[in-house]
């Protein structure tokens, strides 16, 4: 039925079977070993990033400039996360807020024309006066015509 073993070491199947599972632990703590240190590389190199960061930040010598506002302050973290609750104020308001723009006088006369005329007078001016520029981004210059070109010859008699 079973072929005999011919195996130099006489280890029994539960041995073999043994050190293939130390084998591959040992294994596996390497790879660990070597994935954290692969982390606290990437860690250290995080860290650095935002030192740097912190030391190239020069907002706080905008107060001293006289011809610069001081910038936005940023808005913090809890405004800006979003649960049930405040989602569900959110969503309050802006019903409110619809149908008080669907029950104005205006909005009822002429949809378009409300909306036009509020985004006119909410939206910033955009200037529509740009310089034109070459493909290659630099500003074309206008070429002036050489003189003998500008005359209308006059040799036809």
């Amino acid at each position: 039925m079973g072929k005999p073993t011919s195996r130099s070491d006489s280890k029994s199947k539960a041995e073999r079977k043994f050190e293939k599972k130390i084998q591959f632990y040992e294994r596996v703590g390497e790879t660990i070993a070597t994935l954290n240190a692969q982390k606290t590389i990437t860690k250290k190199k995080l860290r650095r990033r935002k030192r740097d960061l912190k030391a190239f930040d020069l907002t706080a010598l905008s107060e001293f400039l006289p011809g610069l506002k001081a910038p936005k302050q940023k808005t913090s973290d809890t405004e800006l996360k979003v649960n049930c609750k405040s989602r569900l104020k959110f969503v309050l308001k802006e019903t409110k807020q619809m149908g008080t723009v669907l029950n104005h006088p205006a909005f009822q006369a002429d949809p378009l024309g409300a909306i036009h005329l509020h985004l006119q007078s909410t939206q910033p001016v955009e200037e529509t006066k740009k310089k034109k520029t070459n493909r290659n981004g630099s500003k074309k210059r206008k070429e002036k015509k050489s003189k003998a070109t500008a005359k209308p010859s006059s040799m036809e008699m």
